[in-house]
């Protein structure tokens, strides 16, 4: 897909630094935390990371007239609520996951229980950070509200759940579309939301803003299927191939590998044209949508 708008990369590292200062602010956390908890959380909320989700939360409120540092909070807090379900989902009881981000999985270096309390402490940090440093207060709520329910149990949780009963039962791709639009698609949307209601968007605004959330969602799990099938472990940071060998359904293996590509190139093209509406301003989003497409990792 041609464009002459500019590279994600250098859109990204506008604000990544940003984001990454704030991350180590906020989990530089008081003697009264355990030292050992402290660095657990550290340890996957600072890894190198894409960003992906802050930089929606950034993108979004921007595109709209919004105020970028007013937004960081909630950036945060999104980070923090991928940061802990990464950790979760790497867990034994779950994916069973040895790398991550490049790193051994948290569990793996800093032992399951400690893990599984990294993962809660974060949960609520999140929400910590959205109510004390959102303003005015009802917008705080708002964006609580927002949260919760994307990382709640009709949406993340829930996806996570019927991950875990087995995706290779499914028999139909909107049932397949539906399970991954609330495991990765639910946050996803939720930190587009997020900017917008920060940056008081217009009902507008807000519906374009939506039907690029939405597309770019699952856009972005057909690309991460099928970069577990032809990805390289290096540069994924993670191993490849994992689906398959737990007999997970993927788009590749309902679609086929060509057809899963056409599809996230279609979803990709809708999401732009949705944003192009908003003018310059959604520049940064309309490179992430080329980003998602093309990424290896």
């Amino acid at each position: 897909m041609e464009t002459s708008i500019t590279p994600f990369s250098q859109i990204a590292a506008r604000y990544t630094a940003s984001v990454d200062e704030a991350l180590d602010s906020y989990s530089a956390l008081p003697a009264d935390c355990p030292p050992r908890l402290c660095e657990a959380i550290r340890y996957s909320l600072l890894s190198p990371g894409k960003r992906l989700r802050p930089l929606l939360v950034l993108m979004s409120a921007e595109a709209c007239g919004g105020d970028i540092a007013a937004a960081m909070p909630a950036a945060c807090a999104v980070e923090m609520i991928h940061s802990y379900s990464l950790i979760h989902d790497d867990l034994p009881c779950m994916d069973d996951d040895d790398m991550r981000r490049g790193r051994p999985t948290n569990h793996k270096v800093h032992g399951e229980a400690l893990a599984v309390l990294a993962g809660d402490a974060l949960l609520t940090m999140a929400f910590e950070v959205l109510a004390n440093d959102i303003h005015p207060y009802r917008t705080a709520a708002f964006c609580c509200l927002e949260l919760s329910r994307a990382a709640g149990p009709t949406a993340l949780v829930g996806g996570q759940a019927d991950d875990l009963d087995g995706v290779a039962s499914v028999s139909d791709l909107p049932r397949l579309e539906a399970i991954h639009r609330r495991k990765t698609g639910a946050l996803i949307l939720a930190s587009i939301r997020l900017g917008a209601i920060i940056a008081r968007a217009s009902r507008r605004q807000r519906a374009a803003l939506e039907a690029y959330g939405e597309r770019i969602g699952l856009a972005f799990q057909i690309t991460d299927d099928l970069l577990d099938v032809a990805g390289d472990a290096a540069a994924l940071g993670k191993a490849a191939g994992k689906d398959a060998d737990r007999g997970k359904l993927t788009f590749p293996g309902f679609l086929g590998v060509e057809e899963s590509r056409r599809r996230a190139e279609q979803l990709i093209a809708e999401a732009i044209a949705a944003v192009t509406t908003l003018g310059p301003t959604a520049e940064g989003l309309e490179s992430l949508a080329h980003h998602v497409l093309q990424r290896n990792h």
